[in-house]
């Protein structure tokens, strides 16, 4: 969608608002979706860990962004199960449908974390 003033490009202005909406998503989060905070514990233990792992800045940036896409998977996955509850909790299969794919998603973005740092640190071991 285009911005009120058009395709202008962001100024600074634009940009700081920008960064507190999401800042503010992000305390959302950790207020209110248990499971955000589990990732965010293990992103603060496993992220210095595969600094460390990490032989060159591809396998650092392989092995943490595995866990960031994580995390902005149950971003994105809480967005939609707050805007589907912001419409009722009686049950609708189209509801369900949506919540059970959002929560399908950050499934699949964990079992990539276990691919990654499969791929980059099993050869080592064998």
């Amino acid at each position: 969608m285009a911005d009120i003033t058009g395709h202008l490009p962001r100024g600074p202005g634009r940009m700081f608002k920008a960064l507190k909406w999401s800042l503010k998503g992000l305390a959302a989060a950790w207020r209110h979706e248990s499971s955000f905070r589990l990732e965010v514990y293990l992103f603060v233990v496993l992220a210095p860990l595969a600094l460390w792992l990490g032989r060159d800045g591809i396998e650092r940036a392989l092995l943490v962004g595995s866990m960031l896409l994580v995390l902005s998977a149950e971003l994105l996955n809480s967005a939609i199960e707050a805007v589907i509850e912001r419409y009722g909790a009686e049950h609708h299969e189209l509801a369900g449908r949506a919540k059970d794919m959002g929560s399908a998603a950050v499934f699949v973005l964990m079992m990539n974390v276990l691919l990654v740092w499969g791929l980059v640190l099993v050869p080592r071991v064998l």
